[in-house]
């Protein structure tokens, strides 16, 4: 019998998508990884193999915690290397002990979110990816390929994708919203007093950007401060709480009327619900966070040919399908949300947001304007609650 992954996840941690809380959450923590980054100087089935058609008898994999079927990690360990799963709570996080291991962390495999990307192939902590060992890199949609973060996929292959948006009770607010305008407007009225937004200084910093007309990556601080005001002034009187993770149990326990949340988050919660039809998840105008979690391999990777041999069974289109049902996210592969409503995807519209929707999305970017929105978002917080 072959015996199961191991898979080590946190306490705090546990619970399906619960990577949630943290997947973008402290940009002081992202910079502070940056400047320690600096001090250091055509479809196929079937695993990509090594040359001589083997590959080594164990894998490590460090990513975010039960961000992978549990059947998917064990009929990949049938086909030979015995698979360790560790997980983080940030990028961070995985930063930091990559970092602090100089290349000797002992993992082969990571799952940084992209905008981390660049730090971390700049100083050494991923190696180059060698396209020619995935046979099924041709089944990835071009759509998620080339982005800013790594424009030639040189050290990143995506894996999963999704968006910010906003959740509400349309038994309560019972006009349509469609705007982060709109959400602003909400919050002061039928919602005043039962509003909840994200952790995240970038997402929070997002609702005024775009009602404002204002690019999400600004480093212009005349605007950063701007919002910083119509924030606290404007939303901060009115809030209720920060929820991170709705989806757990906010939505379907009906704490809020109005919630800031992710799009693969709010199914889950929505999928909870006893009254799920009370829900309303809108996509908002004019644009949100388009974020993308990528296989990376590790700098002094011990195994990198079962780390390839992981990856391409990943990109396998089977495999994607059963991560789809099992994550409630995207993978990056060819229509997949076709496959994976055939095979029972339900509220598929949460998980995957039509063209019109991703080609207005803005990838968050760590740039010098992240310490004043962190800094804004930490006045809004100290403001909540006060109106």
């Amino acid at each position: 019998m072959t015996d199961q992954p191991r898979v080590l996840a946190p306490a705090t941690t546990a619970g399906r998508i619960d990577r949630a809380l943290t997947r973008r959450r402290s940009v002081l923590a992202a910079l502070a990884s940056t400047t320690a980054l600096a001090a250091c100087g055509g479809s196929t089935s079937g695993s990509a193999a090594a040359p001589d058609g083997e590959v080594e008898d164990s894998l490590n994999v460090y990513s975010w915690a039960d961000y992978d079927d549990p059947d998917n990690l064990t009929a990949f360990q049938a086909t030979g290397p015995r698979l360790q799963v560790d997980s983080y709570a940030s990028n961070e996080e995985m930063i930091a002990k990559l970092v602090a291991a100089n290349g000797a962390s002992g993992y082969d495999i990571v799952v940084p979110t992209g905008l981390f990307v660049p730090q971390m192939a700049q100083n050494g902590l991923i190696q180059e990816i060698d396209h020619s060992r995935l046979t099924n890199y041709g089944n990835l949609d071009p759509a998620y390929l080339g982005r800013s973060w790594d424009p030639d996929n040189a050290h990143s292959v995506p894996k999963d994708w999704g968006t910010t948006g906003f959740v509400y009770d349309n038994t309560v607010i019972t006009r349509p919203l469609t705007s982060w305008a709109d959400f602003l407007d909400a919050a002061q009225k039928e919602a005043s007093g039962n509003t909840s937004i994200l952790e995240d200084p970038w997402e929070v910093m997002c609702i005024w950007f775009a009602a404002n007309g204002v690019d999400p990556n600004t480093t212009d601080e005349t605007q950063i401060a701007a919002a910083r005001q119509g924030l606290v002034e404007g939303l901060a009187p009115h809030l209720k709480g920060f929820e991170s993770n709705p989806g757990s149990s906010a939505i379907a326990q009906s704490t809020f009327t109005l919630m800031q949340c992710w799009n693969g988050d709010a199914r889950l919660g929505i999928d909870a619900s006893d009254t799920p039809d009370k829900w309303t998840y809108v996509f908002p105008t004019p644009t949100a966070n388009l974020w993308i979690d990528n296989w990376c391999i590790a700098a002094g990777a011990e195994h990198p040919d079962a780390a390839y041999a992981f990856i391409d069974f990943m990109l396998e289109e089977e495999t994607s399908v059963k991560e789809v049902l099992y994550l409630g996210y995207p993978t990056a592969l060819k229509d997949i949300a076709a496959k994976a409503e055939a095979a029972g995807l339900d509220r598929a519209e949460l998980v995957f947001p039509g063209p019109e929707i991703v080609d207005r999305l803005t990838a968050s970017e760590l740039n010098e304007g992240h310490q004043s929105i962190v800094e804004a978002v930490d006045a809004i917080r100290a403001a909540a609650g006060n109106g």
